[in-house]
């Protein structure tokens, strides 16, 4: 109940305030996170490299992770990551005698992930969504271990170090925070695993009896952790400007450029980068100040997975607008799914003048 509760009330107490809509990440990122981590018990293995029944239980510990990672425009992201875990052992399981534990267990060392945003696939929110999964190496440090008797004596102490292959799955979300471009809280569960290792100990029978050495292997080493954290999205443009008052003067004419795209795809063709070359090259002979990129979708799919389909839509053009020497800075991409249809159609037609990007030079 205690591991419960100090768990959910990470997600009860994070911050929902001054949350703005979400900007896809692009390029280079850093992050950090907090939380609280629940070690599984650990069974002991013998001889033959069977899990037996006696296990470690520990209290809940911490969490800490910082990562650096790079963003493409379609929501493939890939991340290096430092994390460290801490949980006290407080006694033993299945020993067939009453088997106390102390003692800390310290993992750390780096993680590479891949993860990917699912923000195109779901209706516009304040939380965007991802997933990923992640392959590295932990150290696991056994800290004052020991292991005691009925009759309290340690047994078995260890202060030994060793390694082993890792791997974790992550689910979490980000929130924008309004006024700082790039700036987002997080939210993440994490699950990760590493593989057997053999720690030095030292056994004592009785007091006063012999001192001998030898090894204990532990298993497999499994950890549940919910993380709170921040995240910073480099070179992110400021929030578009203020509308304009009423008396301001009209300004200049918007100039506009159609991509059109096949069924379902949101891959360009020879044509359509053509003509988006043509729009960066005349974003330069003209002053132009900002640049919409905006994506739309016939009515031939579900309105959730056309608003998908039109922001991956958007995106491919915003990469290929950067390509032609477009700073990133002056785009901004919005999908509107089958909505705003230039060819007036109903349910389930496959027109093929609805399936465009719209490119306004601003």
């Amino acid at each position: 109940m205690l591991r419960k509760t100090l768990l959910i009330s990470m997600v009860v107490t994070f911050p929902l305030g001054a949350m703005a809509q979400p900007v896809p990440l692009t390029g280079l990122y850093v992050g950090a996170g907090f939380g609280a981590n629940d070690m599984m018990n650990e069974h002991f293995v013998n001889s033959t490299g069977t899990a037996t029944h006696a296990s470690l239980e520990s209290r809940v510990g911490m969490i800490g992770v910082t990562s650096v990672g790079y963003a493409l425009p379609m929501g493939l992201r890939f991340e290096l990551e430092g994390a460290f875990r801490s949980n006290e052992f407080t006694h033993g399981r299945d020993f067939g005698f009453a088997a106390g534990a102390g003692g800390v267990e310290k993992k750390y060392g780096p993680m590479f992930n891949v993860l990917y945003d699912l923000s195109s696939f779901l209706p516009p929110t304040a939380f965007a969504p991802y997933v990923g999964v992640g392959v590295g190496y932990q150290w696991a440090k056994l800290t004052n271990f020991y292991l005691v008797g009925g009759s309290g004596f340690p047994l078995v102490r260890s202060n030994d170090r060793r390694s082993a292959i890792a791997y974790q799955a992550i689910f979490g979300g980000a929130m924008p925070i309004g006024g700082v471009p790039g700036l987002a809280m997080t939210l993440e569960y994490r699950f990760m695993g590493m593989g057997s290792r053999d720690y030095d100990v030292a056994t004592t029978l009785a007091p006063g009896a012999r001192t001998t050495f030898g090894k204990i292997r532990f298993g497999n080493d499994f950890n549940h952790a919910l993380l709170i954290g921040v995240r910073y999205n480099f070179n992110q443009p400021p929030p578009p400007p203020a509308p304009a008052p009423v008396s301001a003067p009209a300004p200049a004419p918007a100039r506009s450029y159609l991509v059109f795209f096949d069924w379902d795809k949101a891959t360009l063709t020879d044509r359509s980068r053509q003509i988006i070359k043509e729009a960066a090259d005349n974003s330069t002979r003209v002053q132009v100040t900002r640049i919409e990129v905006n994506g739309y979708t016939d009515t031939s799919g579900t309105p959730r997975y056309n608003q998908g389909l039109s922001v991956r839509r958007a995106r491919a053009v915003q990469a290929e607008l950067v390509r032609d020497g477009v700073s990133q800075d002056v785009i901004s991409i919005q999908g509107f799914g089958d909505t705003h249809l230039l060819v007036p159609t109903g349910a389930g037609v496959r027109e093929p003048q609805n399936r465009r990007v719209e490119i306004i030079l601003h």
